[in-house]
């Protein structure tokens, strides 16, 4: 097990793994592997499962996810990536948003295990709903599969992250026009990005595992 660019994700034969939060030993959130290593117990992080993980092994090194952090998630669904997020940043707060009841029932459960974690029942497209519990952010996430997925973005930027921040979109190419090839598709949330003054520092291509989807990253 060693470390790599990234605080808090560890690598291990080609795979990725974050260390399981403290009180949650032994307690898995979706089937993961968890292996015992000096005294301290990890979790196998999926990269078919989460397009974070998949990103970080396409090359993605310049995540400033710190212990302490403040996340913004848009589109937590049940809260996959959102757990290991969780263990990356330990003494943080993930801020969960999810407009699926269904969903935010199994975030719900998985927040009291795990304290960082505040679910939200919301729709990300109105950034306004969740002022009161929402902070200023240290990271943006967003993993929303709508054709408005920039737009959605932008407008959280905006309202949450702060100054010298760090935004982080999962782009979803078919869900933005059908008819346009996957670069064509990242090609058009780029210019609307940079059109809100927004610095794009990275772009990932994560088809590998995830058909015509990409990473980007940007600072404000």
């Amino acid at each position: 097990m060693k470390s790599i660019s990234i605080d808090g994700v560890f690598e291990k034969n080609g795979r990725l793994f974050t260390q399981n939060l403290k009180g949650s030993k032994g307690i898995k959130v979706y089937k993961e592997k968890l292996i015992a290593y000096k005294n301290k117990e990890f979790r196998s992080w999926n990269p078919y499962r989460s397009k974070l993980a998949a990103a970080i092994l396409n090359g993605l090194k310049d995540i400033n996810i710190a212990s302490d952090s403040k996340i913004l998630y848009l589109g937590a669904a049940t809260g996959t990536t959102v757990s290991h997020i969780s263990d990356i940043a330990k003494d943080g707060t993930v801020y969960s948003v999810e407009s699926s009841p269904v969903a935010v029932k199994k975030l719900l459960q998985l927040s009291k295990k795990r304290q960082n974690i505040m679910p939200i029942l919301s729709d990300a497209n109105h950034p306004d709903r969740y002022s009161a519990i929402v902070p200023t952010a240290d990271i943006v996430y967003q993993d929303i599969s709508q054709r408005n997925q920039s737009e959605i973005f932008i407008g959280n930027v905006l309202r949450y992250l702060k100054k010298d921040g760090q935004g982080i979109i999962m782009v979803k190419a078919r869900s933005i026009d059908v008819s346009l090839k996957p670069k064509q598709a990242y090609k058009l949330v780029t210019e609307d990005l940079e059109g809100h003054g927004l610095n794009i520092t990275n772009l990932i291509d994560i088809s590998r595992y995830e058909k015509d989807h990409a990473a980007i990253v940007i600072s404000n």
